[in-house]
C-alpha cells in the first residue's frame, strides 16, 4: 500500500514540476543530452559496448542450443522411459545451470565494458583542449 502511496505521489509532484518547466525546458534538456551523446569519444564507447556486449551475448543461444541437444539425446537413449526421464531432467538442469552461467558472464561483461567506457568518456570530457590562437 506504502508503494503504491509513494508511485501517486511521485507522479505528481513530477507532474507538477514538469509542467512548470514546460516544454521550452524540456526542448534544452533534449539537446544538450543529444549533443553529449553526438560526442565522438561518446560514440567510440558506444560502439566498444555494442561490439562486447554482441560478442558475449552471442555465447547464450549457442549454450541453449547445446542444452537441447544434450537433453534430446539422453531422452532418446537406451533404458527404460522412467530412466530416460530421469536421464533427460537431470541434463536439462545441467544444461539449465550452463545457460545461466553463459547469461550472467555476459551481463557482468556488458557492465564491466559499460563501466569502462562510462570512466574513459569521462576522463577524456575532462581534457581541456589546447587551441592554436
Amino acid at each position: 500500500m506504502k508503494g503504491k502511496i509513494g508511485l501517486v505521489v511521485g507522479l505528481g509532484v513530477g507532474y507538477v514540476l514538469g509542467t512548470r518547466a514546460g516544454r521550452e525546458r524540456y526542448e534544452q534538456i533534449k539537446t544538450q543530452w543529444l549533443k553529449v551523446w553526438h560526442l565522438d569519444p561518446v560514440q567510440e564507447q558506444v560502439a566498444k559496448v555494442k561490439g562486447y556486449v554482441g560478442d558475449k551475448a552471442a555465447a547464450v543461444p549457442g549454450a541453449l542450443w547445446n542444452g537441447v541437444v544434450k537433453i534430446a539425446k539422453s531422452a532418446s537413449g537406451s533404458g527404460t522411459p522412467g530412466q530416460r526421464l530421469d536421464s533427460a531432467i537431470a541434463t536439462g538442469r545441467d544444461a539449465a545451470e550452463e545457460l545461466a552461467e553463459a547469461t550472467e558472464e555476459a551481463v557482468e561483461a556488458a557492465k564491466k565494458t559499460a563501466s569502462s567506457a562510462k570512466a574513459s568518456t569521462k576522463a577524456s570530457a575532462k581534457k581541456p583542449t589546447v587551441g592554436t590562437d
